[in-house]
């Protein structure tokens, strides 16, 4: 299971949207305080890779699907979740889109408002039907 992974990368990216880039810092101690082990530090690293890539691509996706609510407007937390998942749905074949959409409403439940679960895997379902 990548629980702890997804949310190790949520962590950082959340991170990232204050300071505008990852802290390494913050990665080296997310890896040892939550045990991470190889193949968890393998998809943290890709998860980074695809979004130093694409994030504009899923900033756009994300308008798209979410007019009334663009990605300028949303909450950090929601939007750090919405582009780890795209990240996973879009680059990652290795994990089905379903698994990507239910991980990213659990880590919002957890770390974000009490609506953000539904309208996180709201907006990814319907990215998720697009394709």
């Amino acid at each position: 299971m990548r629980t702890a992974a997804r949310e190790a990368a949520f962590k950082i990216v959340f991170a990232s949207r204050f300071t505008g880039e990852t802290d390494e810092d913050l990665k080296k101690s997310l890896i040892k305080s939550d045990k991470l082990n190889a193949d968890d530090c393998d998809y943290l690293d890709r998860i980074l890779g695809i979004l130093k890539e694409h994030e504009r691509e899923f900033v756009l996706l994300t308008d798209k699907i979410s007019s009334s609510f663009p990605e300028s407007r949303l909450f950090p937390a929601d939007k750090s979740i919405i582009l780890i998942a795209l990240s996973e749905m879009k680059y990652m074949d290795d994990i089905p889109a379903a698994v990507s959409i239910n991980e990213a409403a659990n880590i919002a439940s957890k770390y974000s408002t009490e609506k953000s679960a539904s309208f996180v895997s709201g907006i990814l379902s319907e990215i998720a039907k697009g394709e």
